[in-house]
This record gives structure tokens, sequence and C-alpha cells, in this order.
């Protein structure tokens, strides 16, 4: 077993947590399960993924979560609307059996396997719709992965911003009071000058 880790936390291993998280909460998991998916990743403890994730992680990605939650509704609205779609399905089965019937109230063999071949092609249909999805889920996973870590790097970036603005106006304000020390030292030097006249007639400065 793994030794628990009590060194700081990484902006990948943010990232994870993150991602982690909001893939339980679209999912409708638990946090306390995303906490141990992500600790037993990272050879951490659950407790020390959800002080990560309460204390820092959950305030960078606050649009991300409510991203997260309506997902999850729109999937248990489209489960419902699959579980009402099943009876009709099965009435169209129903419906196709019957109209297959002879006036016997017997099957046809030809019939059969007209059925058969006809629920075959809906199989293949579904399959690639099936596997169209799959490929749309992980694209869309993908690209979900990107927003979050586009997001965490644009409130870095914004971050860094406001740092530059503050360094740059005290900077300002720096050069600011040297130029009036400058002006002022001038005014005093020129204060303390003085003309005379010399045996000449000549006016040359004294300094007082």
């Amino acid at each position: 077993m793994s030794p628990t880790r009590q060194d700081a936390w990484s902006q990948d291993e943010d990232l994870l947590l993150a991602e982690v998280v909001l893939r339980h909460i679209r999912e409708g998991g638990t946090q306390l399960q995303a906490f141990e998916e992500v600790g037993k990743q990272l050879s951490r403890t659950s407790a020390a993924c959800g002080f990560r994730w309460n204390s820092f992680v959950r305030k960078q990605y606050k649009s991300g979560i409510e991203l997260a939650k309506k997902q999850r509704k729109e999937l248990k609205k489209q489960g419902v609307q699959d579980a009402s779609e099943k009876p009709e399905e099965l009435t169209n089965v129903e419906e196709r059996i019957s109209s297959s019937l002879n006036s016997n109230g017997t099957i046809t063999f030809q019939a059969v396997i007209h059925f058969l071949e006809g629920i075959h092609k809906k199989a293949e249909v579904s399959s690639r719709i099936e596997e169209d999805r799959e490929k749309s889920f992980e694209r869309i996973k993908e690209l979900e992965k990107k927003s979050y870590y586009l997001a965490a790097e644009n409130e870095r970036l914004t971050k860094n911003l406001k740092e530059i603005q503050e360094d740059y106006r005290s900077l300002i304000e720096i050069m600011e009071k040297a130029r009036k020390m400058v002006v002022l030292q001038e005014e005093d030097r020129q204060q303390k000058v003085k003309f005379q006249m010399d045996k000449n007639g000549n006016l040359e400065r004294v300094e007082k």
C-alpha cells in the first residue's frame, strides 16, 4: 500500500480533482465517491481531497458545477423519455406480428423471415446510432475537460492581471512622487541662487 501523501497540491492534481467531482455531479454520484476515487489515484486520503475541494478548487469551478447540475437534470429527463418509449416499441412489434397473420390466424414462414430481417436492419441502425452516441459522449468529455482547464487558466490569468495592474499603479505613484521631489528640489535650488555684478559690470550667479 502506497503511503499517504502530505505534500502540496499541483495544478494537474487540482484539475483531476475538479474533473472527477464534476463527473460525479453530472452522473448523479456523490462527492464522497469522487473524493475516494481521486484519493486512490493520487495516494491521498478522501478527507484531504474533500478539504482541498471545499477550501480551494470548488471556488474556481462555480460555472462548471452549475453546468454539471444542468447536465444531470437533462440525463434524468432523457432516461424518463427512454423508459416511456419502450411500451410504444413493444406495441409496434405486436402490431407487426398481428399484421403478419393470415386468415387462419397463423404466421407464414415468409412473414417471419421478413419480420426478422426488419428487426436485424433496425438493430444495425441502432448499433451505429449507439456507436455515434458513445463517440459524441467521449468528445463532450474531452471538450468539458478543456473547458475546465481553460476556466482555471482564465482564473489564474485574471488574478495575475490584477496583480500587474496593482504593481503598475504603485509604480506610477512612485514615479509621480519622484517627479514632485525633483521639481521641489529644483525650485529650492533656484531660490538659493542670487546674482551680483563683478568689477567689469557683468552679472554672475552666486550660490547662497
